[in-house]
């Protein structure tokens, strides 16, 4: 089954997730307002996104007693789905301010939430930059700095941003990993599946994900 029929296949209670709000604009189950707002100097492309409909959350929580591999599995799987509904819509007039975010709440036992994205976050940005999808990743509470030292405000909650790449500018934030960078700045979807060189069950993912080279020391 192709990555583009499997977007259609429902996950929302597979066992480790709960889907607690499926995709909206606005959702009610956390509140992205502030946090979007005080983001927009940092993206550019973030207010022409809200503004045309573009960006979407669908929101999910870790079920209790979750283990920490099944969280991994059903969060891939979520940005997957995400990537699936990007990648038609970045062909679309104004296809570059398209953006899906996959928000994760709750708690898991033995796991953070920075744990907890890590894996996910690092196979799905490798699968799909040469298709020209743009993976993020960003927890609860941390704090980042931004390319030239500006500090950036801290989530309120955790969530993947699942977006169109800007080839111009996304390789510059891909420094440590070259390769990727690369593999960003020439990208093309030529309609692949993605997943046609590797099973898609996430233990088979997470093993492939770990022989990638990791980032480079700066």
């Amino acid at each position: 089954m192709s990555a583009e029929l499997r977007v259609g296949v429902s996950r929302p209670t597979a066992g480790a997730l709960r889907l607690l709000e499926a995709r909206a604009e606005h959702p009610i189950s956390v509140d992205v307002h502030g946090y979007t707002a005080q983001m927009y100097e940092h993206c550019p492309f973030l207010r022409p996104s809200d503004r045309r409909g573009m960006t979407g959350w669908t929101v999910y929580e870790i079920a209790p007693g979750a283990h920490r591999y099944a969280v991994e599995a059903e969060l891939f799987h979520a940005g997957v789905q995400a990537a699936e509904w990007v990648r038609p819509l970045m062909r679309r007039p104004f296809g570059t301010l398209v953006c899906e975010n996959v928000v994760l709440l709750g708690h898991c036992e033995g796991a953070d939430h920075p744990e907890l994205l890590a894996w996910p976050h690092w196979a799905l940005k490798h699968l799909y930059a040469p298709v020209g999808v743009m993976v993020g990743k960003f927890a609860r509470g941390a704090a980042e700095t931004g390319r030239r030292g500006q500090r950036i405000p801290p989530p309120p909650f955790s969530f993947l941003p699942v977006r169109a790449g800007v080839r111009p500018l996304d390789p510059k934030f891909l420094t440590a990993t070259p390769d990727l960078a690369t593999a960003l700045a020439v990208s093309v979807d030529d309609g692949r599946d993605v997943f046609e060189h590797i099973p898609c069950e996430w233990k088979a993912v997470r093993e492939w994900a770990s022989t990638l080279p990791r980032p480079e020391k700066r």
